[in-house]
């Protein structure tokens, strides 16, 4: 088939070079023109603008957006609506929040264009191992994209999970997960790391690959940085971002009336490594002194 892809990035240009390789004419626009030119150089059509890229394509038009969730995406899918005529698709492939992914879905059908909402998993890796799709959208506009997705995706490694939204809900609730298990890794290797035992943990995390109940690719990976960066990850400052999905299970957590510990834990946790100095720790230890006289430390961390 033949679509157009918007926003060129770590994730966005390797799945344009996936596509390609699966045998798709790919039209790509990028607001860094570098970026559409470094990448013209395999084969898909480079585009100036969104008009232009829209004008490439032949109905029913298909455009997939691959740029930061909330403003930069609504802008980008207002403007290529203008541009769309009914029966075209729009698919959204970033970490857009789920409610927005509904009302998207609402506005462009009410102009008759389709609207996908497409949780995409697989970071820097996805262009040789492919990206786990879970897909929201009606069946017809899924019907119509269903190439490019097969495409991208391993072998059952694509999903028509529901109606608009309930792929951004899902991919949501992937992260999740993902802050959970992160956090549960980082402390088991703080704690081996801190041992009496001087243990050697990129063997262990390579060992635990092998049989083991934890074995997972997110283990494979810390393998990997071990293996680049040393055990003692001197170059690497304990600051950790979240870039919002987390957050947001936690909230629809709240709202499901669900118990979720160890995502909300996961997620304090990020937010405790950004601080130099916890203020929230301060108090403690000013308390503790108070009422047991407890040593306190001075100055500095």
């Amino acid at each position: 088939m033949r679509l157009g892809m918007v926003g060129l990035g770590k994730m966005g240009g390797n799945m344009v070079q996936r596509l390609l390789r699966g045998g798709h004419e790919v039209a790509v626009f990028d607001l860094n023109a570098e970026a559409v030119q470094k990448l013209a150089a395999l084969g898909p059509t480079a585009a100036g603008s969104l008009e232009e890229l829209a004008g490439a394509l032949q109905g029913p038009r298909v455009v997939w957006v691959m740029v930061p969730a909330g403003d930069p995406t609504e802008q980008t899918l207002r403007s290529l609506a203008d541009l769309l005529q009914p029966g075209d698709v729009l698919i959204d492939g970033g970490n857009s929040n789920f409610h927005d992914s509904k009302r998207r879905a609402a506005e462009l059908g009410a102009r008759g264009i389709g609207f996908i909402d497409a949780g995409t998993s697989g970071g820097v890796w996805g262009l040789e191992n492919g990206y786990c799709l879970m897909v929201g959208g009606s069946d017809e506009a899924v019907r119509v994209c269903e190439p490019a997705f097969v495409t991208l995706a391993p072998e059952n490694g694509y999903l028509h999970v529901g109606p608009n939204g309930a792929g951004h809900f899902t991919k949501m609730v992937h992260n999740g997960i993902e802050y959970g298990l992160m956090q549960a890794y980082a402390e088991g290797f703080e704690i081996l790391h801190k041992s009496e035992f001087g243990l050697d943990l990129e063997k262990i995390a390579g060992l635990w690959q092998h049989g083991s109940v934890v074995r997972s690719w997110l283990l494979e990976l810390l393998e990997r940085a071990y293996a680049a960066e040393g055990q003692e990850l001197e170059r690497i400052r304990g600051w950790v971002a979240d870039s919002g999905e987390g957050r947001w299970t936690v909230q629809a957590a709240i709202d499901l009336d669900v118990p979720a510990p160890v995502i909300t834990l996961s997620l304090m946790a990020r937010f405790a490594s950004r601080q130099d100095e916890s203020y929230g720790a301060q108090v403690l230890a000013a308390l503790r002194n108070q009422f047991g006289g407890h040593a306190i430390k001075e100055g500095a961390k």
